[in-house]
């Protein structure tokens, strides 16, 4: 995120932003995990796990290779059915069921045993806030929920959008509300990701990380 696009229409719906900017390209992510998944999940017993705004898949696939079953949620039919085809190529396509929701309107139902969403961020107005707490809702005793946002722009962004805030951890552990005496908390940090500029070259971009164990 950098410049807010100028020409999204008013009554634009998130699953019709959305469905337009994956139909821009063939593939839009780079197909790998996100960095915070393999390092935060890497020897968590595989259950179900539940991905909110999975895109294209990558981390969905990931976590069907490590033994999870895995429900992979998100708001564009683009993405899933594109996400569903890159399983089915990958041999695991059995261990994802692919649902589209928007999470501002509807919510998966069901306990998980993992519930993790990466970036989730967008142009149109959204309900961060309440769907992170239905998101901890979810989650099963003794599982983890877990956040990943961007704490700031990317290195290579020369004219950021000033009204955007990124929600440092301390605020997304607040905005949880989460029960006292149930929930342990096991990561809550900044972090520098490196990653590559639209023109191939280095580049870094802060996030952060939120993960807690429902007791």
């Amino acid at each position: 995120m950098t410049t807010k696009p100028h020409d999204i229409a008013p009554d634009t719906t998130h699953g019709e932003f959305w469905d337009t900017f994956y139909s821009a390209e063939d593939r839009v992510w780079s197909g790998r995990p996100n960095a915070a998944l393999v390092r935060e999940v890497t020897g968590l017993t595989p259950g179900h796990a539940l991905d909110l705004g999975c895109g294209e898949g990558a981390d969905a696939i990931w976590l069907a290779r490590q033994g999870w079953r895995v429900t992979a949620v998100d708001v564009s039919q683009v993405a899933l059915d594109r996400g569903a085809g890159h399983a089915a190529s990958e041999g695991v396509g059995d261990r994802i069921e692919w649902q589209p929701h928007d999470l501002s309107v509807s919510f998966p139902a069901g306990a998980f045993d993992l519930v993790s969403t990466y970036f989730l961020h967008s142009w149109l107005e959204l309900p961060r806030e309440r769907i992170l707490r239905s998101a901890a809702a979810a989650v099963a005793p003794g599982g983890v929920l877990l956040i990943t946002g961007h704490a700031g722009f990317p290195s290579w962004a020369t004219d950021p959008d000033p009204d955007i805030h990124f929600p440092t951890p301390e605020e997304v552990l607040a905005g949880l509300d989460l029960a006292e005496g149930e929930w342990d908390v096991l990561v809550s940090e900044v972090h520098e990701e490196k990653m590559t500029d639209p023109e191939g070259k280095p580049a870094t971009r802060i996030d952060n990380t939120v993960k807690v164990r429902r007791r």
